[in-house]
């Protein structure tokens, strides 16, 4: 049975399909026997508007499209979750994308929501290359960085400071009396988990005279999280370390794990700091001090600046900076050595 349409409700009432449409998105604009009319003829003929034929009309779909670069991280559980309340306050529906960090996959998926007229897209984590930033300007669709930024482009964004809250998770281990400190990190390609938590640790140890500390780093490349040998080639390179830093809790849990197998006990002969505060971080043995990121409020915000821009054509803020947090668990301990 053919599903029926707003020319059948138009015909039905005796009205035009803009009156229809006014009576869907505005009824007080419409008179009172034209509405009821409209408003009859939808329950008769049990009409339910299709919401893409309505964007095509209102030129806004109530759509917001988000690129992840790995939906399999924990990270972005709590950061989704903020999207989609949000979004569901604000009246949008969210189109999720993997994109495995694939420039030609992130390519489709950003046509496939220039196709489905989606009214904002919402960019998590990655860098915006140059040749990222002309193909987003080229779909002339509102994007809002989310837990990442662009110092480059004038791109509109939300996240925590990570410089600073690197420096004040290395500052927080130097305070409990460490003066061995090591970094596993990430690649200084990535310039937002990367170069930034990098700067952080090198700005804590220059500040508090441990300049001898500054080689005592080990990267992890292509987000492999190969920890075990990223953990081996630290120890290796300073095996009288007694605090860790990790730039993710994945790579804390990671090193954990390591230390475990090799009988190294945590934080008696090794603190670890971890760096999200992901669900996980609070049941591992030993429980995990890291840098808590307001995950879910960077996820709701991003949608609620997206939602200001797609309203009013700007948001006041261009950069927003979110508060971060040290919780300090079972993992770390006072050195006194």
């Amino acid at each position: 049975m053919r599903k029926p349409t707003i020319k059948d409700v138009a015909k039905l009432a005796k009205v035009s399909i803009s009156t229809v449409s006014r009576v869907m998105n505005s009824p007080g604009s419409v008179i009172e026997n034209k509405r009821n009319a409209v408003l009859a003829a939808i329950e008769q003929l049990e009409y339910k508007p299709n919401a893409l034929a309505r964007g095509l009309i209102y030129k806004k779909t109530n759509t917001l499209g988000v690129v992840i670069p790995d939906i399999r991280n924990p990270y972005y559980a709590d950061i989704l979750r903020g999207m989609e309340d949000a979004s569901k306050r604000l009246g949008y529906n969210l189109i999720i994308c993997n994109t495995d960090r694939d420039k030609k996959r992130l390519f489709s998926y950003l046509n496939s929501f220039y196709e489905r007229q989606v009214d904002g897209i919402l960019y998590t984590s990655d860098p915006v290359y140059p040749d990222y930033y002309n193909e987003l300007m080229r779909l002339k669709i509102p994007v809002m960085l989310v837990s990442t930024h662009s110092m480059e482009y004038e791109l509109p964004s939300v996240k925590i400071d990570d410089e600073q809250a690197a420096y004040d998770a290395v500052a927080y281990l130097i305070a409990s009396g460490h003066r061995k400190i090591g970094m596993i990190g990430f690649d200084l390609t990535d310039s937002i988990a990367g170069l930034t938590r990098y700067h952080g640790f090198i700005r804590a140890l220059r500040e508090h005279d441990l300049d001898e500390c500054k080689s005592n780093i080990v990267y992890v490349n292509d987000w492999s999280y190969d920890t075990p040998d990223a953990a081996a080639q630290l120890m290796a390179k300073c095996p009288d370390v007694t605090a860790i830093f990790t730039a993710s809790d994945e790579l804390a849990m990671g090193l954990l794990c390591y230390l475990n197998e090799r009988g190294i006990s945590v934080p008696e002969q090794i603190s670890v700091i971890g760096f999200d505060n992901i669900r996980l971080s609070h049941i591992m043995i030993p429980k995990l001090t890291t840098v808590a990121q307001p995950s879910y409020r960077i996820g709701s915000r991003a949608v609620e600046k997206l939602n200001t821009i797609i309203e009013q054509g700007e948001d006041t803020v261009l950069r927003e900076y979110l508060p971060h947090e040290i919780i300090v668990r079972a993992s770390t301990r006072s050195w006194r050595g």
